[in-house]
């Protein structure tokens, strides 16, 4: 594992100790522009990891999604760019649920080349590194397990959002089959779940942003499986004005054309 890996998980681990000391409080809950929930544990992870990265590198960017987006003009000028998402699933959050990560990401020409996940209630983490694979570490200071995706399980498991409702049954019948179980789990563990071999495919209708996605996807990749937008096209990052993704399914099993299936599901 390269030690670069190692230090940005140690970096994820002290934003996850910044949110846990709030987590643990009587926290106050904001409303952001979009309608979306901001609390002092996204603010104060925010800090730990911004302060963290600059130790590492002073002069590569951060985009990130508590610090205000940059414009084009000065993001297409990038070619190595680090993308974090400081607290993901603070909806999970303020339900006190504990499904939320710290999500980061080094994006190299528009690829996410390394990626970790940190899970602080559980002390979860996983990290990857292109060319590298894919590492999940149970607790702090415990032993290193390689990651490996499934083939397509009979019956196979839909890692579902907890916050955004269930997908149409009938659809998803025609690109899993009628026996297929759901689980239904918040942030970015959703593609972890599909990484460590315990589900099969994540379909996010709906948007995203850019900060929601790299860092689990270079996970999931390492593990042998993908990230892609609903025309089959691997996804990709840092690509114009807009941060936001295109609708997409994560899966584990790329033997399969998974955009021919999702064409027939949607015209079946």
């Amino acid at each position: 594992m390269p030690e670069l890996t190692r230090q940005v998980g140690d970096i994820a681990r002290a934003a996850g100790e910044a949110i846990l000391a709030i987590y643990h409080s009587d926290f106050a809950v904001q409303t952001k522009a979009d309608a979306s929930p901001l609390t002092a544990a996204d603010l104060a992870a925010q800090h730990v990891i911004l302060t963290g990265l600059a130790a590492l590198d002073p002069v590569l960017p951060v985009l990130s999604e508590e610090a205000g987006t940059l414009p084009w003009s000065e993001r297409r000028q990038w070619s190595r760019h680090w993308l974090v998402d400081p607290l993901d699933g603070t909806r999970e959050f303020v339900k006190r649920n504990g499904e939320f990560t710290v999500n980061i990401a080094l994006i190299e020409n528009h690829r996410s080349v390394l990626g970790v996940v940190l899970a602080p209630v559980t002390g979860e983490l996983y990290v990857a590194a292109q060319g590298h694979g894919a590492w999940l570490q149970m607790q702090a200071g415990g032993d290193w397990q390689r990651l490996q995706v499934r083939g397509l399980a009979r019956p196979p498991v839909l890692a579902g959002s907890r916050s955004h409702g269930s997908l149409q049954d009938s659809m998803m019948r025609g690109l899993l089959g009628a026996d297929y179980q759901r689980v239904p789990l918040g942030s970015s563990l959703k593609f972890c779940l599909i990484a460590r071999g315990d589900a099969d495919v994540y379909l996010r209708l709906g948007p995203t942003s850019e900060w929601d996605t790299a860092a689990a996807q270079c996970v999931l990749q390492e593990a042998g499986g993908a990230v892609l937008d609903l025309q089959g096209r691997a996804f990709s990052y840092n690509r114009g004005e807009s941060l936001l993704n295109p609708e997409f399914i994560a899966v584990g099993d790329t033997s399969i054309d998974w955009a021919a299936r999702w064409q027939a599901a949607v015209h079946g």
